[in-house]
């Protein structure tokens, strides 16, 4: 009696169902990570907002808040209050552009890099932890596959993809705006 062959996933399939698994991994992988940063940055008066403004500020170097606000996606407003905030705490001070006179640079204050320091290297601490049982191929190989997700999905970010149907109500509630106007 001859045996009946299983039919093999089709390529398709098989990418729908890593996409899937791949979602579903970094779903968990973001939620754990916010909650990790939320609970370990609030702890110093700062919110997680606040903290990757201070980041970008430390690895950047001094900027103008458009830069900043374009580095962490935020719009203009939501940038000047965290960038409020972190000025009346210390952390960061607003001087002359050295470019334009009339415009305004950011740069991290010598407290705002300490505290970045700080908060950095107990973050640096738990990644130890996590990667301890793990072996060097291994741990070179995560970080290399989430550098080029991270890439990945910068490059999608940049070229304005969207998700889902979001695209098509976001673009036509922004067309509805340009009309009425």
């Amino acid at each position: 009696m001859p045996r009946s062959r299983a039919k093999s996933p089709s390529p398709s399939s098989t990418l729908q169902r890593d996409a899937e698994m791949l979602n579903a991994a970094v779903s968990d992988l973001v939620r754990i990570y916010q909650f990790r940063d939320r609970d370990k940055i609030c702890c110093y008066d700062i919110s997680v907002t606040q903290c990757y403004a201070l980041e970008a500020l430390v690895e950047q170097g001094p900027c103008r808040s458009q830069t900043l606000a374009e580095t962490l996606r935020l719009d203009k407003s939501t940038t000047t209050r965290v960038v409020d905030a972190l000025v009346r705490k210390g952390y960061v001070k607003r001087s002359p552009d050295p470019v334009d006179a009339r415009a305004v640079s950011l740069q991290v204050t010598a407290s705002g890099r300490a505290l970045y320091d700080r908060i950095n290297a107990e973050l640096i601490a738990q990644q130890v932890d996590l990667l301890r049982d793990l072996e060097p191929d291994v741990r070179a190989g995560a970080t290399e596959i989430l550098r080029r997700l991270a890439k990945a999905a910068q490059a999608r970010f940049m070229s304005g993809v969207s998700v889902g149907s979001c695209a098509v109500v976001c673009g036509a509630n922004a067309d509805q705006g340009k009309s009425s106007s």
